[in-house]
């Protein structure tokens, strides 16, 4: 298992759970085994994954001014980013420092949507096990663009959930998320997630929430709750988050990325890894970008 697989998982899933914005797609929703025809193109979430992986990749941790500065030489603002994000990252690609620019958002509080949860999965996998060190680097990954502490939250949970499952571990998950992940209304969802754990996702996502509100504490909890009732079942998994419906394409983005440091990128259909998009160039190959 690698960050690579991760990343492949994340990538999967953000481009399948987006194909259900296009209206066309809509009614496959009532068939669980369709899947909407291919090219998949993948949105934001993969685009900063890829960056943060490539980060990871050549300096070993997060660096947090060569990850901002990949963020903003190489963001797309056809891939789906946010109005804030947006601004944002012009900001920095204008010369603006992150330490400032991210500290400034939303009347001085910083950013607390789900961004920074979204593409922090490689990040998990990239150290397996290592749950101490995870926690750190996914706080210094969110700062570069979410510095409000839920936002903070998110990544770390993600992050966590990842490393945990990539050395095999299924049992336990949800109590190392909550060792790990500050107090926070983040922590205070997947505190609820063993109790849900035997509910449909359509209840699971009533008290969790599915990221509809594009925040962390909306989107975390359900996504450690659909990786954790499917860890082996990759699409059963991300399935899931795109029938509850919300911010589909980052549900199914997070999700994936935990479940595929578990599986591998063997647990992910290839049929679905053929439609999605392929990654960007500058990634390299998967024998050169894995950990």
């Amino acid at each position: 298992m690698s960050a690579f697989d991760s990343l492949v998982g994340l990538s999967v899933g953000d481009a399948f759970g987006a194909q259900f914005f296009v209206m066309a797609n809509r009614p496959l929703l009532l068939d669980e085994t369709a899947v909407p025809p291919g090219p998949w193109p993948w949105t934001d979430d993969t685009e900063m994954a890829c960056n943060l992986f490539d980060v990871l990749h050549r300096h070993g941790h997060v660096e947090r001014d060569s990850l901002a500065a990949a963020f903003a030489d190489r963001y797309d603002p056809y891939r789906g980013y946010g109005p804030g994000t947006i601004v944002l990252l012009r900001a920095l690609r204008n010369g603006e420092p992150w330490r400032t620019a991210t500290t400034a958002q939303f009347g001085g509080q910083g950013s607390m949507g789900n961004g920074a949860a979204m593409r922090v999965a490689p990040l998990g996998a990239y150290y397996p096990g290592d749950l101490e060190r995870v926690a750190l680097e996914a706080a210094a990954s969110a700062v570069v663009t979410h510095a409000h502490p839920e936002a903070i939250a998110g990544a770390i949970a993600v992050a966590v959930a990842t490393s945990y499952v990539t050395r095999g571990d299924a049992g336990g998950l949800v109590d190392a998320v909550l060792a790990h992940t500050p107090q926070s209304v983040v922590r205070d969802g997947v505190r609820r997630v063993p109790g849900l754990l035997d509910r449909s996702r359509e209840e699971a996502a009533y008290e969790l929430g599915n990221g509809a509100r594009v925040l962390a504490q909306d989107t975390v909890p359900f996504c450690v709750w659909a990786a954790t009732r499917h860890l082996t079942d990759y699409e059963q998994a991300v399935r899931s988050c795109v029938v509850v419906g919300g911010d589909v394409d980052t549900t199914a983005a997070i999700t994936g990325g935990i479940v595929a440091a578990h599986t591998g990128a063997a647990g992910i259909p290839t049929a679905w890894r053929t439609a999605r998009e392929p990654l960007p160039e500058w990634l390299g190959s998967p024998e050169d970008a894995s950990s």
